[in-house]
């Protein structure tokens, strides 16, 4: 007996969010999306999008981000990379390195690491290569709860 596979591949627009892990939601696992992503609950765990990748704001994700455009408004522990334009908001804290083309980061949000900035050709190949790299061989875990003092003691306010 002969099968025939009838299913057509779909290419999804990056424009559209298609994966939500909604308030409540805990998450394990790498994301590979086609389309855009949007986290409200937690993750823990890379994510590689096509489209744009939204942290809300109670949105915690303990990953590195490889997408076309990032907005936090959440937390993120891990490196981000945003082949276009990173953004994080006045309730937005990134804790881990980033690369990107276009930067906005607004009063009262937290970054705390290292920064590689430049129009879409000038973003180098090595910094795509890092964060790919660190994508590919990440063992992420999530932190130990911290106490107040010692999260305060580790954040560094922009201006």
């Amino acid at each position: 007996m002969k099968l025939r596979n009838n299913a057509k591949s779909v290419k999804l627009d990056p424009n559209t969010t298609d994966t939500l892990i909604g308030e409540g939601s805990i998450f394990e696992g790498k994301i590979r999306s086609d389309a855009g992503v949007r986290i409200e609950g937690q993750i823990t765990g890379d994510i590689e999008c096509e489209g744009d990748v939204t942290v809300g704001e109670k949105g915690v994700v303990h990953s590195n981000i490889l997408a076309r455009n990032i907005i936090i408004a959440g937390t993120v522990n891990g490196n981000v990379h945003a082949k276009n334009k990173l953004s994080i908001t006045s309730k937005g804290k990134l804790f881990g390195n980033m690369v990107a083309s276009s930067l906005s980061i607004e009063e009262g949000s937290v970054f705390e690491g290292t920064s590689k900035m430049g129009g879409a050709d000038k973003v180098d190949n090595e910094a795509l290569k890092e964060t790919a790299a660190a994508v590919a061989a990440s063992d992420i875990t999530p932190p130990a709860k911290n106490n107040a003092k010692q999260e305060n003691d580790n954040v560094y306010k922009t201006w």
